[in-house]
């Protein structure tokens, strides 16, 4: 009675046994057609390519050491600025009792400074994955973005740059000058130049064919620029303008971004619900981890240059707010992302969970421009 059940078991599992041999073999075949081919070639060629290949083996390790794990990651990393602490704001000049010095000394801005960390901690304390000649070449001609691995990093690492992005602009438009009326600083012009730079620039390229500067020496170059600015600052050189209407400013244009990546993520939860499958669902969420990371930090240091007006404006308790749960989003850590059905259990959906704390820092936002407005 059950010989033909059996049998039948036995040729379903024999069909997925060949079909599964079939695959590797299809996966093997290119590397045992190279070996054959590279045991018929002659010794000199053989030294050639096998000097080439340990390269590309050494080149490969490197790359995969520095794209495992972000490199001085801390979520807690606002606390080392000691913000509560400051008693200068940003462009005050220092008082000193009985001081017959003609030396002068202003307050620096916490939001450069923090700007100008967050570069540093992108291109010196790591490595600037993006633009990695191994990155730019990805996965056998399929770009890394579009993997399930290997592409985490550079994502998070995009994510802290659109924040520092943004901050940059708002610092020649409005912040970094008096009134909005003033001439725009040279150093943060310059600086906002460097750090708008291509995220994708290795040294050297077909279109145009020629050397160039690569993304990270350009974000470099942001990065001096932003500290030079903050030196003047210091030396009451430099104009730092924390009136409201540039908060309210500032505070838009973040609500804004925030507000294109929560778009982003419904986008992408809306186009695949594949859980654990979904390949480019990892990208979206570390891009908006890193976003909010930074903002984390910005927003802490606004907190700080604007502490007067926050004051003023009995913004203390809204502000406070927005800043733990923006802290409470650096919280999630999932192994492996998921975009899954918004109610799924075996796979859930990370991506409307992380869209959850974004809209809930944005609605803070909005809330605290609103206040800002009366």
């Amino acid at each position: 009675m059950l010989d033909p059940v059996i049998a039948f078991f036995e040729r379903v599992f024999h069909a997925i046994g060949h079909g599964i041999g079939v695959v590797i073999a299809w996966i093997l075949w290119p590397f045992v057609a190279a070996s054959h081919w590279y045991g018929r070639r002659g010794f000199v060629l053989k030294g050639v390519i096998g000097l080439a290949l340990v390269g590309l083996v050494v080149l490969y390790a490197i790359f995969i050491w520095r794209v495992l794990w972000v490199r001085n990651f801390d979520p807690d990393y606002v606390a080392a600025y000691q913000f509560e602490d400051l008693q200068t704001r940003a462009g005050e000049q220092i008082s000193i009792e009985n001081s017959s010095s003609t030396t002068r000394t202003c307050g620096r801005s916490a939001i450069v400074d923090v700007t100008a960390e967050l570069i540093d901690f992108n291109v010196n304390q790591n490595a600037w994955i993006s633009s990695t000649l191994l990155y730019k070449l990805g996965f056998f001609g399929l770009s890394w973005d579009a993997t399930p691995f290997l592409d985490n990093k550079a994502s998070f690492q995009r994510g802290i740059q659109q924040a520092v992005q943004r901050t940059a602009l708002e610092l020649v438009d409005a912040l970094g000058r008096r009134r909005g009326t003033s001439s725009a600083d040279p150093n943060l012009q310059l600086a906002r130049g460097r750090i708008q730079y291509d995220q994708q620039t290795w040294y050297f390229s077909l279109r145009p064919f020629g050397p160039l500067t690569p993304t990270p020496g350009a974000y470099r170059e942001g990065l001096k620029q932003l500290r030079a600015f903050n030196d003047r600052l210091e030396a009451c050189d430099a104009v730092f303008d924390p009136r409201a209407d540039n908060l309210i400013r500032f505070v838009d244009r973040i609500a804004a971004d925030i507000g294109s990546t929560s778009a982003a993520l419904r986008d992408r939860s809306d186009r695949s619900n594949a859980g654990w499958f979904d390949t480019r669902a990892d990208n979206q969420f570390w891009f908006t981890y890193g976003q909010l990371y930074a903002y984390y930090g910005i927003l802490k240091a606004a907190h700080a240059d604007f502490a007067d007006t926050i004051r003023s404006r009995q913004l203390e308790e809204v502000w406070d707010t927005m800043e733990e749960q923006l802290r409470a989003t650096l919280n999630l850590d999932p192994v492996i992302v998921s975009n899954g059905r918004e109610d799924g259990w075996i796979m859930p959906s990370h991506l409307a969970t992380v869209g959850f704390y974004l809209l809930r820092v944005r609605s803070n936002l909005v809330e605290i421009r609103s206040i800002l407005d009366r």
